[in-house]
């Protein structure tokens, strides 16, 4: 699976706010482009462990298999890498 996200990083009086496109609730801001970057990388892992913690948690008794663990760490692995931008 070849999953691509888009940080999104912009410009204001304060410094930068940035946000990952595909992935709601992964936004942030920091003084300099580096800060709003490292920010954005925490955010989005939040996000994720957030949402397999939710998912577990509505999954309790059912007979559902939830998510491997493995694809969630790849996915958090991959928004990392992808956060890499070029600077704007």
């Amino acid at each position: 699976m070849d999953v691509h996200l888009t940080a999104v990083f912009r410009k204001v009086p304060e410094g930068f706010i940035a946000f990952v496109e595909e992935l709601p609730g992964a936004n942030t801001q920091g003084a300099t482009l580096d800060e709003a970057r490292a920010n954005l990388e925490e955010a989005a892992a939040l996000v994720l462990e957030t949402n397999r913690a939710l998912l577990e948690e509505d999954l309790k008794g059912a007979e559902a298999v939830p998510r491997h663990r493995e694809i969630n760490e790849f996915l958090a692995r991959k928004i990392c890498r992808d956060l890499e931008v070029i600077e704007p």
